[in-house]
C-alpha cells in the first residue's frame, strides 16, 4: 500500500507546474454548497442510470445538485459544477495529463488527493503523440489515492468510452460536449469491502466557459453497456457516502476551474 502523501518532493518542487500545488485552495463554489447542506433530495427526482441518455436531451433537470439514497440502496450524486474560461479541449487534455504524476493529481486539490498511478501501457498510449487526445483516457485506468468525503481511499477508475455507457456517436459528436465517464471500484484505508460506482461527467459548453453534469451512481458498474446493480438487496449505502462524495465534488472541480486556463497555456496543452 502507498503511502499517503502531502508534500511534494524535492525533484517535483522543480516542475514548472509545482506552484500550483502551493496555491491556496479557492473558496468552493458557495451557492452548490448551501443546496447541499439543506440534506438529502427527494430521491424519486434522481436520474436512474438506466435513463442516462436523458442527459444527452434534456437542458436541466429538476434537481441538478443533490446527494440521496435511492430506494433500492444505492447512493447518488448529482452536482452542476461551472469552470469559467476552460473549453472542452482543455477538459480533455486535463484528464489525460494528470494521471501521469502524483504530483498533477495532488496540486488539483491538495487537501484529499494523495497519489495517481497508471499501468505502463498505458502510460505508453498517453504519451503516443498518435493516440487520439480522448484516448489518452478513455479506455485508460487510474489508481487513485483519494479522500472523496469519507476518508483515504483507494481508488480504481477505469475510464469508458461514451458508447459503453449506450450513449450515440452521430448525437453525442452533433454537440458540443465531452464525455468523462467510467467504473469506480473504492476501498477504504481503513479496512472494509469494495464499493462499486458509475462516474459519469457530462461537460457541455455554455456561455463564457464549460459546465459539468455530474452523476454518481454508487452500489452500479456499467456491464456490456448496462447498469448493472451489484449492491446486495437488502444493503443500503450509508448516506454519508453520497453525502461526502457531493461536497468532495464541488470542493476540487471548484478549484480546478480556478486554475485549469492557466495551467494549460503554460503547457501549451501538451501532454508530456
Amino acid at each position: 500500500m502507498r503511502d499517503l502523501r502531502t508534500e511534494l518532493t524535492a525533484e517535483e518542487e522543480k516542475k514548472p507546474y509545482a506552484k500550483y500545488f502551493h496555491k491556496e485552495i479557492v473558496n468552493p463554489n458557495q451557492e452548490l454548497m448551501e443546496i447541499l447542506k439543506k440534506g438529502p433530495m427527494d430521491a424519486s427526482k434522481a436520474l436512474m442510470p438506466e435513463d442516462i441518455k436523458h442527459l444527452l436531451d434534456s437542458e436541466y433537470d429538476e434537481v441538478e445538485t443533490g446527494y440521496c439514497v435511492l430506494p433500492n440502496g444505492a447512493g447518488y450524486v448529482a452536482v452542476n459544477n461551472k469552470f469559467p474560461g476552460v473549453t472542452l479541449e482543455m477538459i480533455n487534455w486535463w484528464f489525460a495529463w494528470h494521471a501521469l504524476e502524483d504530483s498533477r493529481y495532488m496540486l488539483w486539490f491538495k487537501k484529499g488527493h494523495y497519489g495517481i498511478s497508471v499501468s505502463d501501457e498505458d502510460r505508453a498510449k498517453i504519451l503516443n503523440p498518435a493516440t487520439p487526445m480522448l484516448e489518452k483516457f478513455q479506455g485508460r485506468t487510474h489508481y487513485v489515492i483519494e479522500d472523496a468525503g469519507n476518508g483515504p481511499e483507494d481508488i480504481q477508475i477505469s475510464f469508458l468510452t461514451p458508447e459503453q455507457l449506450g450513449f450515440d456517436t452521430e448525437e453525442l459528436n452533433s454537440k458540443k460536449v465531452t464525455v468523462v465517464s467510467g467504473n469506480g471500484v473504492s476501498q477504504s484505508r481503513a479496512g472494509g469491502p469494495k464499493a462499486p460506482a458509475i462516474m459519469l461527467h457530462y461537460f457541455r459548453e455554455i456561455p463564457g466557459g464549460v459546465e459539468s453534469r455530474s452523476r454518481f451512481w454508487m452500489g452500479y458498474q456499467m456491464i456490456d453497456g448496462k447498469p448493472c446493480k451489484l449492491l446486495p438487496d437488502g444493503i443500503q449505502v450509508p448516506v454519508q457516502a453520497p453525502m461526502g462524495l457531493a461536497f468532495h465534488n464541488v470542493e476540487e472541480y471548484s478549484n480546478l476551474a480556478a486554475i485549469l486556463p492557466d495551467l494549460y497555456r503554460e503547457m501549451n496543452g501538451e501532454i508530456s
